[in-house]
């Protein structure tokens, strides 16, 4: 049950079961009359429009409601940490977890495609991370891992990583057919997908080690390495990982029975699951503070929550409730570039959830991301191909037209990741046509009553305000070093076998 404020319960009960209000005060915000006026809009000064929406979208502010999620101080998330940073879960030693998921880079990577293995710097993170040779080889852009932990029906994109509510909430995973749960996911989403970035080529693996090998290999391989025993016996020497292992899971147990990576995969769960950051602006207001936004963030929720038909912009449709994500998979045209998934005109084309389904119906959908702490994962999109938050809002206004504004741009030369690439603008040919097709789904979908993006007519003014608001979504620890400083390990601290990442930026400066 939502736990509301008395504020919020007497304002419910002032709206009455319509949620509307009849008084029409003078701080109107940006709102267009047609759409907050009077007749069926919202009616009142701007919070008291607020108030009713947040009734009506069932909103307490709390994203974590009951769920018992790890402190970051317990054991065992102390050594996901230590894991979730250290290069010997990598084949070649040259990347970790972190690489793709640091948190002073917003939980992810500030690039629009990863570079996992073979970067000509390991521990140079973040903008200017480059591969050695040739061009990043993953597919899409890493999500944040922040509030990871607030997933209940899918991972990744595509969601290949899922909860099967029709097979008694087992977890699906690529180790398993389609809705057939894997018996060796393990008790979580994260869990389970903390299985599979360690068997990615570009991710962690590399080509060589434990060249076509199963998944099953190349993990019992890696938890050997840090056991010191089977094939990774003698990789890293005498078991210094033991101890940790032991205080993590208060466990006396050899390496061979405590060291497997169905422990390392818990552990790394721990890790992600601890890192809960959803005190923001915008859930003070919720619990009833009403000066925690400025005005203009006050006129952007009141577009984002209100229906298209009462002059919003309906973001609610698919970011909904407090976690901002209906965690559904939709097609919203987003810009498609890079290497691919293997889908599409050619090779650099990407179904999203169709490649998991088969079903053509979902083809070019992906996963509603949450949108808390938005602000501070650009850039955007499965690809990445939006590097500010105005552009993501103005693309729903015009899907075809900001598709093409992006290639008539440069398309990918015109990222920072890219920008300096040779021969940037032969690099992906295709990349243009994939994405027009993607468009013309989306419009395919628009004309049978089957997509939730919705055409409407924002004013630069209505874009301006809703970007303002999704900045009130971001959790001020998020952007502050010391705050986010329990997650990231003593950069004085090589870890327990001296292969510990301790990222650099730009400027040579730790993270």
């Amino acid at each position: 049950m939502k736990r509301f404020s008395a504020y919020t319960l007497v304002l419910a009960l002032a709206i009455g079961s319509t949620g509307l209000l009849a008084q029409n005060g003078s701080n109107s915000g940006n709102g267009r009359q047609s759409g907050f006026g009077g007749g069926d809009g919202l009616a009142g000064n701007i919070d008291q429009q607020l108030r009713a929406l947040i009734v009506r979208h069932d909103l307490d502010g709390d994203p974590v409601g009951r769920r018992q999620l790890p402190d970051i101080s317990d054991p065992l998330p102390q050594l996901g940490m230590a894991l979730f940073y250290s290069k010997s879960l990598g084949g070649e030693y040259d990347s970790a977890c972190v690489t793709c998921h640091h948190p002073m880079l917003g939980g992810a990577d500030a690039l629009s495609l990863s570079v996992g293995v073979g970067a000509s710097l390991p521990d140079f993170l973040g903008q200017g991370r480059e591969p050695s040779v040739g061009l990043p080889q993953v597919p899409r852009n890493a999500p944040t891992v922040f509030n990871s932990g607030l997933y209940t029906r899918g991972l990744f994109w595509d969601s290949r990583v899922e909860r099967l509510r029709s097979r008694n909430n087992s977890i699906r995973t690529p180790d398993s057919d389609f809705d057939e749960g894997d018996p060796n996911a393990g008790e979580s989403l994260l869990v389970a997908q903390a299985r599979f970035p360690v068997t990615s080529d570009a991710e962690m693996k590399t080509d060589n080690f434990e060249r076509g090998a199963s998944n099953d290999v190349i993990r019992e391989h890696l938890a050997g390495r840090l056991g010191d025993y089977g094939a990774g016996e003698g990789e890293l020497g005498p078991s210094v990982w033991l101890d940790a292992f032991q205080r993590g899971f208060g466990s006396t147990l050899p390496p061979q029975e405590l060291i497997t990576y169905a422990s390392i995969a818990a552990a790394l769960g721990a890790y992600e699951s601890s890192m809960v950051f959803v005190n923001n602006p915008w859930r003070r207001y919720v619990e009833g503070d009403m000066s925690a936004i400025t005005d203009q963030q006050k006129s952007g929720a009141r577009l984002f929550f209100s229906a298209t038909g009462d002059g919003g912009a309906d973001c609610v449709a698919c970011h909904s409730g407090d976690f901002m994500t209906d965690q559904n998979h939709h097609n919203v045209a987003f810009p498609q570039f890079g290497p691919g998934k293997g889908d599409g005109v050619d090779a650099a084309g990407d179904f999203g959830r169709a490649r998991e389904t088969g079903r053509g119906g979902d083809r070019f959908d992906f996963r509603t991301p949450s949108l808390l702490n938005v602000a501070v994962t650009a850039p955007f999109g499965h690809a990445g191909a939006y590097s500010t938050l105005r552009e993501v809002v103005q693309h729903y206004q015009n899907p075809r037209g900001s598709v093409r504004r992006f290639f008539r741009r440069g398309a990918a030369c015109n990222l920072q990741q890219f920008e300096n690439t040779d021969n940037c603008a032969q690099l992906y040919p295709a990349a243009e046509d994939n994405s027009l097709a993607a468009v013309r789904n989306l419009g395919t979908e628009q004309n049978q009553g089957r997509s939730r993006l919705r055409e409407n007519n924002l004013s630069n003014r209505d874009v301006d305000a809703i970007v303002a608001f999704l900045h009130a979504l971001t959790d001020p620890c998020v952007e502050d070093r010391d705050c986010l400083a329990p997650w990231i390990p003593s950069v004085t601290s090589s870890g327990p076998d001296g292969q510990q990442l301790n990222g650099v930026d730009q400027s040579g400066s730790l993270l």
